[in-house]
């Protein structure tokens, strides 16, 4: 392949925060280099496969897709907004050589969309700016042009207004993309180094993985194709076939150094290809940078409703795990719950979207455990045990130290809500770390709000527990965070034990450090007292550390009138009635136990 061939290839990105309009920007791109839709697929967004995707208007899976224009091949590839995918987004920016920063006319610049291009920079892309919604009511384009010049330093002439809605400015983009973005780079003749930046389960294909050609080819004649080498995984499989992406599979006999397709492998094992790993046809070649194993950060165990429902979610679990490398799960059981899974995400979006998965694909009703993190243990005979759950921490005596996973987090916001949201993380147990603020005050333009950046050191634990959802509502929207985790630091830890009628119920006990125990148990019991329904007999709710009580709240017992049929004559004998009721339900209480029903645990999970 000649270099004429290379600068007649573009391989581009779009990085946006969520619900920005990328998903609708690449339909109108594929639309305007007359990509055939058929009919039934013409959804609102065709990259968005997933239901979810359609419905939450977030993409999920990332795509790729190839198009021509003016007898250039451009390939797109779509990536995931949400900082929970933050690894997938860094690898597909890496299969890339330009990227479309897209800006909503209404929301502006956003912290996710400052994080992305920061990524990109550092990866050498050429960005194009570009401003999407332009058709909407009372707007004010040029704030938006403003916010791109002072925080990200681009000029004027070279942001990009279109319509993803009505297409408006779409052949322009096009254009753009086609004279500013690099063609890729490398050599024919050189040792084959394709990048993995996806990878999915196909039932007639096995695993596909979406790759992105650096150096050399690779040829797929029938019944002899050659033997192709995963290099950081050290695996060995044979393809089955080869093509591009547009945007349904089309197998082609070759893929050549600088375009993106994919790889059928006929295998069943999606944890063989990892996303940044490196195919080869040469054992000796050496893999590209930048690669990493998933890790799951949030944990949760998702029971079935009913156990007939086991089977389902297991069948569930094992699909889902095939799409998608980073879910990990393992069996749990539990005496009150029975059977069910303990499962492994990047973050709280990713159990979010997997829970609702199974429930629309696989018909499962779930009750899912509060989530939680990593912590490592040292006990005091030196052995050391990584735990997820109350039940696996050992004895108090026993423990020589915990740690737990610290993460450094950057909230960008308009500085009017400063003051709430550094309240908020030392409320969460933040650690300060700096304030810059992203808007230059001395320039010519000046912004409607100056934006900051808030840095703080904070416990993953802190942050799973709904602090996004208390972010968004102090700031009225406006700010946005992601994090990446930084280290283990010691935690002073304690199980706190949830008793229900001086029973323990394993399912609501929880992790807590000593410091926030209390707090946190009195408000569980609270909603506990509000959803249990009330028996013949009361019914104590305690939190204990140990054997140390540390929060109580009664379920008051139902009293029958017992003196109802009394009229007249002594007042004795009233007290004698109430007394004998007072023996029976103490009798009661003594035999008597607690049925929860299935809608009051789910309502005290969620809390």
């Amino acid at each position: 392949m000649d270099n004429l061939e290379l600068n007649k290839i573009h391989n581009f990105s779009i990085i946006a925060h969520i619900d920005h309009g990328k998903s609708t920007l690449a339909d109108r791109l594929l639309e305007a280099a007359h990509i055939d839709i058929s009919r039934d697929k013409r959804k609102s967004r065709i990259l968005d496969r997933l239901d979810l995707e359609q419905e939450k208007g977030i993409t999920i899976k990332l795509q790729a897709c190839t198009m021509m224009w003016k007898d250039i091949q451009l390939n797109l590839i779509d990536t995931p907004g949400h900082v929970d995918f933050s690894y997938e987004v860094s690898r597909s920016l890496a299969a890339c050589e330009g990227a479309l920063l897209l800006v909503d006319a209404s929301q502006g610049v956003q912290a996710q969309t400052i994080s992305n291009t920061r990524k990109a920079l550092e990866l050498g892309l050429t960005l194009i700016p570009v401003i999407n919604k332009i058709d909407l009511p009372n707007i004010d384009i040029e704030d938006r042009e403003n916010e791109l010049i002072q925080l990200l330093g681009f000029k004027r002439e070279d942001i990009i207004k279109v319509s993803a809605k009505t297409g408006e400015g779409i052949p322009l983009l096009l254009d753009t993309i086609v004279n500013k973005c690099p063609s890729p780079k490398g050599e024919i003749d050189k040792p084959l180094k394709a990048l993995i930046f996806d990878s999915f389960y196909d039932e007639h294909r096995g695993v596909v993985v979406a790759i992105r050609i650096f150096e050399g080819k690779i040829v797929n004649k029938p019944n002899k194709s050659p033997e192709l080498f995963i290099l950081q995984k050290g695996e060995i499989f044979k393809p089955t076939e080869i093509g591009i992406f547009s945007p349904e599979l089309e197998e082609k006999l070759e893929l050549n150094c600088g375009e993106v397709g994919y790889i059928a492998t006929g295998l069943k094992d999606i944890s063989m290809f990892t996303v940044g790993d490196t195919i080869s046809n040469s054992q000796e070649t050496k893999p590209l940078a930048g690669y990493k194993v998933p890790q799951p950060n949030v944990f949760a165990t998702f029971f079935p409703v009913t156990t007939d429902q086991y089977e389902p979610l297991k069948i569930g679990l094992n699909k889902l795990s095939m799409n998608d490398a980073s879910l990990t799960f393992s069996d749990q059981r539990s005496h009150l719950l029975g059977s069910g899974f303990r499962c492994g995400f990047l973050g709280l979006l990713h159990m979010e979207i997997v829970q609702e998965r199974l429930e629309r694909e696989y018909d499962v009703d779930l009750i899912i455990t509060a989530p939680t993190v990593e912590y490592k243990v040292t006990k005091t005979d030196g052995t050391k045990l990584t735990i997820q759950t109350p039940q696996e921490l050992p004895e108090p005596t026993e423990v020589e130290e915990v740690l737990e996973p610290w993460v450094r987090l950057t909230i960008m916001t308009p500085d009017k809500y400063m003051g709430v949201l550094m309240d908020l993380c030392q409320y969460k147990r933040g650690v300060y770390v700096d304030t810059k603020y992203l808007t230059d005050t001395s320039g010519e333009i000046q912004l409607k709000d100056r934006y900051i950046s808030l840095e703080y050191d904070m416990p993953l634990a802190s942050l799973v527990s709904n602090f996004f959802d208390q972010l968004k509502n102090k700031s009225s929207g406006y700010a946005s965070m992601e994090y990446e985790i930084t280290d283990f630091l010691p935690v002073d830890l304690a199980k706190v034990s949830i008793l229900v009628n001086h029973e323990e119920i394993h399912a609501l006990s929880f992790l807590e450090t000593k410091e926030l125990a209390r707090g946190k148990a009195a408000k569980l019991l609270e909603v506990m007292k509000e959803e249990i329904p009330r028996q013949q007999f009361a019914i104590p709710l305690q939190a204990s550390i140990g054997a140390k009580i540390i929060a109580r709240e009664d379920v008051k017992a139902y009293r029958k009138d017992v003196t109802a049929k009394l009229y007249g004559g002594d007042y004795t004998r009233r007290l004698k009635l109430l007394e004998k009721q007072k023996k029976g339900k103490k009798r009661l209480k003594q035999i008597g136990t607690v049925n929860i029903p299935q809608e009051a645990f789910l309502s005290i999970l969620k809390t």
